[in-house]
């Protein structure tokens, strides 16, 4: 432990760093959170030490040295900063000291009343105007002098050139600038493309947006201004109360916030600071608390101020939503469609409210991207009830080891191959019917009536099964008794014998409905009809040379297009419909061991996939339908199957290969598509007289 004395230097040393980074460099390396917490330790060491205070300590200044880039602008009143409560006790003893306050100055605390609005996480300016027109710009600087920032100022949509229905000889107006969310997610998008550094936040970006030495440049950047105060003025009597001067403030031209109360006791303050917590997540911008202010202006001298601020007011601010700890591992995840997803194992750090011990990573590429590796100290992020994520590491000289991080090449569940599509960021587990993970999506699917149509087999069903091992691939559901489902929740004898019975149907089946009940990525009912109608069984897909497939396709497609240039003939291409990414799921999937044992255990319980679907005719042989809106008597999947079952194919969107689109009610684009390209539609009628 060091002595007092070696402590506040050597916090006053780290503040003075933190400050001239995030104020000056525009680049903080702490979050605010740690900031605040040596701050108020430091404030703590020198209340009890005093004679260890010394006029350049950070709890005797407000805000941070001039960069030298601006002329510097002194303010005809010191702009303060605010105290900080950090719980409710706090805001409490900050009433009662009001309350005090105003009865040794004989003033009536019983009509006492206070303000309160957000506590806007921007960059705090003065605008000084005279007759009404803005002849001056300035930051808050070290609060008794800022930088002359006017020709920045002067390009923010929001601060109006020329107030609107006054023109006084003086009044300075002071606020908040600051970039919306969704504006900085742009800000820094631009950033990347342009190859130039990412911005921290839009607190950040925003100071870095009006220290720009070119006015051009700061124009191009989506800034925002709420107005909260007034510095100096003359010839102009502005209201008597805070609650009213922001009334009159957005009259006469400023933005000003609309989530703001009044309240006369401490219990209606929290009341405030609780809903703008929940809301908080759904703002456009960034708050870090809430502010409350006693209302009547004209008591404001009779409280007085302290060093560094006023008595009338304070800054309650939520938990930090950043917090510095160390990532001490990364473990994978499996999802229940095969998603691979690192999850950060964390030192536990108390962050937004919670303590959080781990954080998504989102992928592969967002770890190299962020340069996150084992070891690292790290900044995490909480904001409201999303989940904490790892932000960006941060520099350490400690002799703690680090580790890089690869994303593993097998399933950490199951052991089965993983695998990337080209052009995707996410790695997935292709033991569908295998994995663990995965089993309950598995079983779900294979079970729906559209696959092998197992009635009764539903989510409380399968989650039981499921979770008393009673079930872990597809083929086991064909060894369950009626004894056993009987003793499963909500389910009697009569039900237990009705799944036996559904589950026993359900063993003949068409080749299609067993392939898309295999769950194979990007195979639905259609992909499977196609594969169906090429290929005889199961062992037949297995023993396709998936490479020399794709290779073939490739082929034909490029020869095709030279025969059509010349106006020849064209060649059938080989799995017509069946694209690259499928054929790679399908390679994936039927390439990988445990899936081919389970569907050898699917035949051995006697699965009879040789059945075909017998088309009613071949009226619609040939031609691909289109079905869109809501038709008067069938269904959309009820107009799908008859389609299907006099020989017709049936497509999702439509194309220029499209014969016809069959159309009801509410059609929407793809009717609008039909129309530009040319081809009929058809109503229900017209497709039940095709195929009488």
């Amino acid at each position: 432990m060091q002595a007092p004395k070696e402590r506040i230097e050597t916090l006053r040393r780290q503040l003075d760093r933190y400050n001239y980074e995030y104020y000056v460099l525009d680049a903080p390396t702490v979050p605010d959170a740690e900031y605040d917490r040596l701050f108020r330790e430091l404030q703590e060491l020198e209340a009890a030490h005093p004679s260890l205070v010394s006029s350049d300590s950070p709890t005797q200044r407000i805000g941070a040295p001039l960069t030298g880039a601006f002329a510097p602008v002194r303010h005809a009143q010191p702009m303060l900063s605010l105290n900080n409560a950090f719980d409710d006790d706090e805001i409490i003893a900050f009433d009662r000291r009001v309350r005090e306050r105003l009865a040794q100055e004989a003033l009536p605390a019983d009509q006492l009343r206070y303000s309160a609005e957000l506590k806007y996480d921007g960059l705090a300016v003065s605008l000084r105007y005279e007759r009404g027109l803005l002849v001056q710009a300035a930051t808050r600087g070290d609060g008794t002098t800022g930088e002359d920032i006017t020709a920045n100022i002067r390009t923010i949509r929001a601060i109006p050139l020329r107030l609107t229905g006054i023109a006084p000889p003086l009044i300075e107006v002071r606020g908040e600038v600051l970039l919306y969310r969704r504006d900085f997610e742009r800000l820094n998008e631009r950033q990347r493309a342009a190859g130039d550094k990412e911005f921290v936040n839009p607190r950040n970006a925003a100071a870095g947006s009006l220290r720009q030495l070119d006015p051009a440049l700061t124009a191009q950047r989506p800034l925002r201004f709420f107005a909260y105060g007034l510095g100096e003025w003359a010839g102009v009597e502005p209201p008597d109360t805070h609650s009213a001067l922001l009334d009159w403030l957005a009259k006469i031209g400023f933005p000003v916030g609309t989530q703001r109360a009044c309240a006369t006791d401490p219990q209606a303050l929290l009341d405030f600071y609780r809903a703008m917590q929940q809301r908080r997540p759904g703002l456009p911008y960034d708050i870090d608390g809430v502010v409350y202010k006693v209302d009547q202006r004209d008591w404001y001298d009779a409280l007085g101020y302290v060093a560094r601020a006023p008595r009338f007011a304070i800054a309650h601010k939520f938990p930090a939503e950043e917090a510095m700890t160390r990532l001490v591992g990364i473990e994978v995840q499996v999802g229940r469609t095969g998603k691979l997803t690192p999850v950060a194992r964390l030192q536990p750090v108390f962050v937004g409210g919670v303590t959080v011990t781990n954080a998504t990573l989102h992928n592969e590429e967002e770890i190299h991207r962020k340069g996150l590796r084992i070891g690292d100290v790290v900044v995490v992020r909480r904001a409201g009830d999303v989940i904490p994520e790892v932000v960006r590491p941060v520099a350490s000289d400690d002799d703690t080891p680090r580790v890089d991080f690869e994303m593993p090449r097998h399933c950490p569940v199951c052991g089965s191959a993983v695998e990337r599509e080209e052009g995707e960021v996410d790695w997935r587990c292709v033991g569908g019917l295998y994995c663990g993970a995965q089993r309950k999506q598995a079983l779900l699917h294979f079970a729906q009536r559209r696959a092998m149509d197992i009635d009764g087999l539903g989510e409380k069903i399968v989650d039981q099964l499921v979770e008393g091992q009673l079930v872990r691939t597809p083929a086991d559901l064909y060894g369950l008794d009626a004894a056993t489902l009987a003793q499963l929740d909500r389910m009697g004898e009569k039900s237990a014998r009705n799944l036996v019975e559904a589950i026993d149907k359900s063993r003949r089946t068409t080749f299609a409905r067993f392939l898309f009940a295999l769950g194979i990525r990007h195979v639905g009912e259609e992909i499977a009809r196609i594969l169906a109608a090429n290929y005889r069984d199961v062992e037949a897909l297995i023993d396709e040379d998936w490479q020399a497939l794709a290779e073939r396709k490739a082929a034909v497609q490029k020869e095709n297009v030279r025969r059509r240039s010349r106006g020849e003939p064209v060649e059938p291409v080989p799995l017509e419909g069946v694209g690259p990414e499928i054929v790679a799921a399908l390679q994936h999937f039927l390439t990988e061991p445990h899936n081919r044992q389970v569907i050898a255990a699917l035949r051995q319980v006697g699965i009879d996939w040789s059945e075909h679907e017998q088309a009613a005719s071949q009226a619609l042989t040939g031609r691909t339908f289109v079905v869109t809106g809501t038709l008067p008597s069938l269904s959309r999947e009820q107009a799908q199957a008859l389609i299907r079952s006099h020989g017709g194919t049936v497509a999702g969107s439509v194309s220029r290969k499209t014969d016809f689109v069959v159309a009801g009610e509410a059609a929407g684009s793809k009717l609008d598509r039909a129309h530009e390209l040319g081809i009929p539609v058809i109503d229900e009628a017209g497709l039940l007289a095709m195929v009488a």
